[in-house]
C-alpha cells in the first residue's frame, strides 16, 4: 500500500517503526569494535599473535568501512533501503558469530564481515534519515549517534567483566553482541513489506531532481576530506591517546579512566550538535570552526600543559562526538534526495575512512622515528588546519 493512501495511523506506525530501526542499527556500529581494545591482550596470549598482527586485527574493520562503502548506494538502489540494512545487519551478526569460533582464520574473516555489514549502515542510515525525517535530519543522526556512543562505550566496559566469566572468555564477549544484530534484523523485517511503496513514494516526490555524480562536484570532495580528516584525529586519539598521556607521567589506569571520560564527552558532544543543527540547519560553518577550534585546544593543550590532561580527554570527546554528527548530518543537508545522500554518503565514508585507517599507523611511525610525541601532535594540529579549509565549504549552505 502506498504511503499517501495510509491513514495518519498506519503513517504514524510505519515513522515509529523506521525511527526504532534508525536508533538499533545505530546501536551497532561499534559496540562490536571497541569490545575488542580492552580484550587484545587475552587475544594475542590464546593465538600467540604478535603486536604487529594484533594492530592489523583492529584496524580491519575501519579498512573494511573504505573499501566496501561505495558499494552500499548500489545496493540500496537494487534492493530499497530497508532490505539492505537487513543484509548489511546479518552480514554483521554472522561476523560477530564467526569472529568468536575456536578456529584463528574465523577471527580474520569474521572480523571482516562484520566490517562489510557495518560499513553498509554507515552509508545507508543517513539516507534513511534524508527520506524519512527530510527535515529533521541534524536532530535524528545525533540521535542514533548518542546510540552508538553509548553502545561504544558499554561494549568496552562490558568486555573485561564478561570475558572474566570463562576460561577464553574473550570469545564469549566478542559473540554476545552478535544479539544486538539480531534485534535489529527483527526491527527492519517487517519494514520489508511497504519498502518498494516507500521507494515509489519517494521518486514520485521528488521525479525531476538531477543525480549530479558527486565524484565531479567540488562540494562532495569537501565533504570527504571533512569526514577523513575529523576522523583521523578521532580514530588516532582513540589509537594513541593513552600512550600519550602515559609518556607524559599518567599512570595507565588514569590514562584509561581519561579514554572513558572521552567517550562520556562523545554523547553530550552528540547531542549539543544535533540541537545545534536542528536549531539552524542551513550554514554551519560557525558550528564546524567551533567544533574544530575545540579539537585544536585540546591537542595543543595536551603538548603544552599536559597536566590537564583528563581537561583535554573531555575537549577531545566532546569535539569528536559534535564533529561525527556533522559530518553524518552533511550527506542530507548538501543533497536534495536520498539517493543523493547514500551516492555522498558511500564517497565521503569510502575515501574518509581510507584516510582514518591511515593516520593512526602514520602517527605511530612518526613517534617511532622521533621517539617522542611532540612531532606527531604537530602534525595533528596541521591536520586540523586541513580539517578547517575543507569544513568551511562543506558547512556552506549549498546543495550537489
Amino acid at each position: 500500500m502506498s504511503t499517501a493512501t495510509l491513514s495518519p495511523a498506519p503513517r504514524r506506525v510505519r515513522a515509529g517503526l523506521a525511527l526504532v530501526g534508525i536508533l538499533v542499527a545505530g546501536a551497532n556500529l561499534r559496540a562490536s569494535i571497541t569490545t575488542v581494545g580492552p580484550l587484545l591482550d587475552q587475544v594475542r596470549d590464546d593465538l600467540d599473535l604478535s603486536a604487529t598482527t594484533a594492530s592489523a586485527l583492529i584496524s580491519l574493520p575501519v579498512l573494511c568501512f573504505a573499501v566496501f562503502s561505495p558499494v552500499a548506494p548500489t545496493l540500496a538502489r537494487r534492493l530499497g533501503l530497508e532490505p539492505a540494512i537487513t543484509v548489511a545487519l546479518g552480514a554483521l551478526c554472522g561476523g560477530v558469530v564467526a569472529r568468536s569460533v575456536p578456529w584463528e582464520p574465523a577471527l580474520w574473516l569474521g572480523t571482516a564481515l562484520l566490517g562489510l555489514g557495518i560499513a553498509l549502515i554507515n552509508v545507508l542510515l543517513p539516507a534513511v534519515v534524508k527520506r524519512d525525517f527530510p527535515h529533521d535530519a541534524g536532530r535524528l543522526t545525533g540521535t542514533y549517534s548518542v546510540a552508538q556512543s553509548a553502545f561504544a562505550a558499554l561494549g568496552a566496559g562490558l568486555a573485561v567483566p564478561i570475558a572474566g566469566t570463562t576460561d577464553h572468555g574473550w570469545r564469549l564477549a566478542f559473540g554476545v553482541w552478535a544479539g544486538l544484530a539480531l534485534v535489529g534484523v527483527g526491527v527492519f523485517l517487517p519494514q520489508l513489506r511497504g519498502a518498494a511503496a516507500a521507494r515509489a513514494d519517494a521518486r514520485a516526490a521528488a521525479p525531476e531532481v538531477p543525480h549530479r555524480l558527486p565524484w565531479r562536484s567540488a562540494l562532495a570532495w569537501q565533504v570527504t576530506l571533512f569526514m577523513g580528516l575529523q576522523s583521523t584525529i578521532y580514530y588516532t586519539a582513540v589509537a594513541w591517546w593513552p600512550s600519550i598521556e602515559e609518556s607524559h607521567g599518567v599512570s595507565s589506569g588514569t590514562a584509561g579512566f581519561h579514554m572513558g571520560a572521552l567517550q562520556v564527552c562523545c554523547i553530550a558532544g552528540n547531542i549539543v550538535t544535533a540541537w545545534i543543527i536542528h536549531r539552524r540547519p542551513e550554514d554551519q560553518r560557525v558550528l564546524m570552526a567551533t567544533l574544530t577550534g575545540i579539537y585544536f585546544i585540546a591537542v595543543a593543550g595536551e603538548l603544552l600543559v599536559p597536566a590537564a590532561g583528563l581537561g583535554w580527554s573531555a575537549l577531545l570527546g566532546l569535539g569528536g562526538g559534535g564533529l561525527i554528527v556533522l559530518a553524518l548530518a552533511l550527506f542530507g543537508l548538501r543533497t536534495r534526495h536520498h539517493d543523493q545522500a547514500a551516492a555522498l554518503s558511500g564517497m565521503a565514508q569510502s575515501f574518509g575512512y581510507l584516510i582514518a585507517a591511515a593516520g593512526p599507523i602514520a602517527v605511530g611511525a612518526v613517534h617511532d622515528a622521533t621517539s617522542g610525541w611532540t612531532v606527531p601532535l604537530l602534525i595533528l594540529i596541521g591536520v586540523l588546519v586541513g580539517q578547517m579549509i575543507a569544513g568551511l565549504g562543506a558547512a556552506r549552505h549549498r546543495y550537489l
